[in-house]
């Protein structure tokens, strides 16, 4: 009878425990996002409500999340540092750097896809990188920290050599995907070309002027991971509910986006307020470059060019170095 009462005294500590656990992590999850396709898995996960739907099934109760929109990397590592979000999403690059700046206090989540980044040109006289000159001006979302910076010092450095890879960085100008794009195609600006991310870069190229004078693919010798989610450690572990909650509300959307395009592309232009047809989007998330995954790819590679050009000080062993354990399952790179 005495064994009984510790017993059942023990199993009451641990309700108890258990309540009390549930009870500390938090009552909202703030996520952000960026401008375009590559974030559709958040946007499918947003107009689903598949947190909410996960951490109910949790037993977590009514937890709410919500959603911002930043226009770069470096924006998204500033929102996370000083509390603003709880999960960051954006390129390769803005990871690897807040991961290190932090010394692993800040690591990956997962992958949201593997799509190219491409170099769109109006300027007539490029071809090629060894074409760009003082006359070329290239957008991206941010110089020097962002992955479409990152992706043209690997151009620079496999077209002009290893130290030569800063050379075209005097040519990049900060700016938004969507203003981007405008200004390459009004023919007034002095931006003439645009490391873009779809749809804008599949949009462009509809212009007649507009040509790719780099595809990452061919850069990294395939395909590669382009945005992924990442985190606090301080988060992961306080909320590791939550945490698995969204987890599966990412695996969710992921699917959700490889069976019913069509669909995802309907909530796409909800989200956005885009105006283009849903059979431009559609066709755009048919085509073959482009992949929606939670499995990091040749993250590896970004963080061995990041630490040969001294962006990133500590070199990782591997890609498992910078995710949480719980996507190490995956077969990534």
């Amino acid at each position: 009878m005495k064994r009984s009462r510790i017993t059942i005294a023990l199993l009451l500590l641990l309700a108890l425990f258990t309540a009390s656990v549930a009870r500390a992590e938090v009552k909202e999850v703030r996520f952000a996002k960026q401008y375009g396709l590559s974030y559709l898995p958040l946007i499918v996960m947003e107009q689903q409500k598949l947190v909410e739907k996960h951490a109910k099934a949790a037993g977590l109760g009514q937890l709410k999340a919500s959603y911002a929109t930043l226009g770069s990397g470096a924006a998204m590592n500033d929102a996370l540092l000083s509390g603003s979000i709880d999960y960051a999403s954006g390129g390769v690059a803005p990871m690897l750097t807040i991961w290190g700046k932090s010394r692993g206090e800040v690591r990956g989540v997962a992958a949201l896809d593997t799509i190219p980044i491409y170099l769109n040109s109006v300027n007539p006289s490029v071809k090629g990188v060894k074409d760009l000159s003082d006359k070329d001006k290239i957008a991206l979302p941010a110089v020097k920290v962002s992955i479409q910076a990152v992706l043209l010092q690997m151009a620079a450095a496999k077209a002009f050599g290893a130290d030569e890879y800063d050379r075209l960085d005097r040519l990049t100008v900060s700016m938004k995907h969507p203003d981007a794009m405008a200004a390459i195609l009004s023919g007034r600006s002095e931006v003439t070309g645009h490391l873009a991310s779809p749809p804008f870069m599949f949009q462009e190229l509809k212009d007649k002027r507009v040509r790719t004078v780099v595809n990452s693919y061919d850069v990294l010798g395939g395909p590669h991971t382009f945005d992924l989610v990442w985190a606090t450690k301080k988060f992961h572990d306080e909320n590791p509910k939550i945490y698995r909650a969204v987890l599966a509300a990412l695996n969710e959307a992921v699917a959700y986006i490889g069976k019913n395009k069509r669909a995802a592309a309907e909530l796409y232009l909800k989200a956005s307020g885009s105006k283009e047809p849903v059979s431009e989007v559609y066709e755009i998330l048919s085509r073959q470059p482009v992949h929606y995954t939670t499995t990091p790819l040749k993250v590896s590679a970004f963080a061995d060019f990041m630490n040969r050009t001294g962006s990133l000080k500590e070199k990782p062993k591997g890609w498992k170095d910078l995710f949480f354990p719980e996507i190490h399952g995956k077969k990534g790179s």
